[in-house]
């Protein structure tokens, strides 16, 4: 699994920088280089253009994973260098952004969008796996995500838009039923289609706000 993310225009970069001059960047070490988006190669690219467009760089650094606390370690490691920034550029996803606001003094930025929660299926293609809702259906899919391989997120079956196992949307995305019927075919399973499934209950996606979770130890 992988966070998969794009580069912003450098436009909107800047602009978000507004009076910054001084800036600090950070890379990931993990998904984002990976992708070709904030590892070592994007971060030096990244302080080029930032310093052709006037703004000075006090360093860079690429942390190992951007999303995890050893994000802490490695600020305090660049201590120097980032207390001389007016803010901090991060190129990783969207946790990594939250988890360098969660050690740093100064203003965070982030370079990159968060595109969605992915697996490389071939070299260099992503695509996406899991919207995370909170209220697993693949138990009665056969592993087959509707949710997300379906356009409409239909909970019993294809919809009149499905032609020839393709969906309307796009001959090249294949009918998410189409393979979840093949599969439980396979399986021997397709008794579990003639439960008709209510509506989906959304009370446990990211809709109400952060979700939270107590673990007891």
């Amino acid at each position: 699994m992988i966070t998969v993310t794009n580069q912003k225009p450098l436009e909107e970069v800047t602009e978000s920088l507004g009076q910054c001059q001084r800036v600090y960047i950070i890379g990931c070490g993990t998904c984002a280089t990976m992708l070709h988006t904030g590892g070592k190669s994007e971060v030096l690219e990244m302080k080029r253009q930032l310093e052709e467009s006037g703004k000075q760089v006090t360093g860079w650094m690429v942390i190992p994973t951007a999303c995890d606390a050893l994000t802490r370690e490695a600020l305090a490691e660049e201590a120097a260098d980032v207390a001389k920034a007016d803010c901090i550029l991060v190129m990783s996803c969207a946790f990594g952004v939250q988890t360098v606001s969660l050690y740093a003094d100064i203003a965070v930025y982030p370079v990159l969008n968060t595109l969605f929660i992915g697996k490389e299926e071939s070299p260099g293609h992503f695509i996406e796996v899991c919207a995370q809702c909170g209220n697993c259906v693949l138990a009665r899919t056969a592993g087959i995500c509707p949710i997300i391989r379906c356009a409409k997120s239909l909970q019993n079956g294809p919809c009149g838009g499905s032609v020839e196992g393709k969906c309307e949307v796009s001959p090249d995305i294949p009918c998410a039923w189409q393979l979840i019927i093949e599969r439980l075919g396979e399986l021997g399973q397709m008794d579990v289609l003639e439960e008709v499934v209510p509506p989906k209950d959304w009370d446990t996606s990211p809709s109400g706000g952060p979700r939270h979770i107590v673990v007891q130890y």
